[in-house]
């Protein structure tokens, strides 16, 4: 039931952000001179911001690049992660230690704060951004991922392909690899609403998306400084970032449960 209506409400939402701003004859940067902060209605589905644009088609651009960001460093993080613990953890010994202590390394640096330093002396530029956050969130990717293949790598099949001489590369793509494609994509759900969220926070300070780009970070960001007049430029992109959220974590939450229906549960 959680993945069917988590599934529902990303699909429409997806399709929403893609073909909505066609559907309005509104531009995202037209500024309406005599509609500024106009509450929602007929003519503004969303209502317009207090500089007189349209929400409606802003708040939709406004998810296409949240939407994109998430996915971009979600893949990044995911290819770094997996492969870092892949080796990690088949490999074992003194690599395995010391590649894990790089990770403790890394794991005691203030990342984020790095993160939001290296696009203020580097320029808040969207590849940047896409480097930053998916340098930033692989380090737990990769102790899963290492975990997991620690425990694999004591299977039967395992022991019998090194046993037949297969190499390094044929047993981590065609015995190990494939038996983490449920942790991976569980995973992956999980890590597009963090993303969304650093993102959002990011966006939040005025160091990530900028005009005439937009994000829904950027919208909420925009909208606590102008609730007073202008409350529905909050509620709005507001509503939509959460619901999203609440939507990944709801299908990572029972993906989790599909492919390990037999974890601890609360009694």
């Amino acid at each position: 039931m959680k993945i069917k209506l988590a599934l529902s409400w990303l699909i429409i939402m997806s399709l929403w952000v893609i073909i909505g701003p066609w559907l309005s004859s509104q531009q995202p940067d037209f500024i309406h001179w005599d509609a500024m902060a106009q509450a929602p209605g007929s003519q503004f589905w969303f209502g317009t911001d207090v500089m007189g644009r349209d929400l409606y088609v802003r708040t939709l651009l406004g998810g296409r690049l949240s939407l994109l960001v998430a996915l971009v460093a979600t893949c990044m993080s995911l290819l770094i992660g997996v492969s870092y613990g892949l080796l990690s953890g088949y490999l074992g010994g003194r690599t395995d230690r010391f590649m894990m202590r790089f990770l403790d390394v890394l794991y005691a640096l203030p990342f984020l704060f790095l993160v939001i330093l290296l696009l203020v002396f580097f320029g808040q530029h969207m590849i940047l951004l896409f480097i930053a956050i998916g340098g930033y969130i692989w380090l737990d990717t990769a102790r899963i991922v290492r975990g997991q293949t620690l425990v694999l790598k004591k299977q039967a099949y395992v022991e019998a392909a090194q046993a037949m001489g297969q190499s390094t590369t044929r047993i981590l793509s065609r015995h190990i690899l494939p038996n983490l494609r449920g942790v991976v994509i569980v995973y992956a759900t999980l890590t597009i609403p963090q993303v969304i969220l650093i993102e959002s926070f990011i966006s939040f300070l005025g160091l990530g998306v900028q005009e005439p780009n937009t994000s829904w970070g950027t919208l909420v960001s925009e909208g606590v400084d102008n609730l007073q007049t202008a409350p529905w430029s909050l509620w709005i992109p507001g509503a939509f970032l959460s619901l999203t959220l609440m939507a990944f974590n709801l299908l990572g939450d029972g993906l989790r449960d599909y492919w390990d229906p037999k974890r601890l549960r609360p009694r």
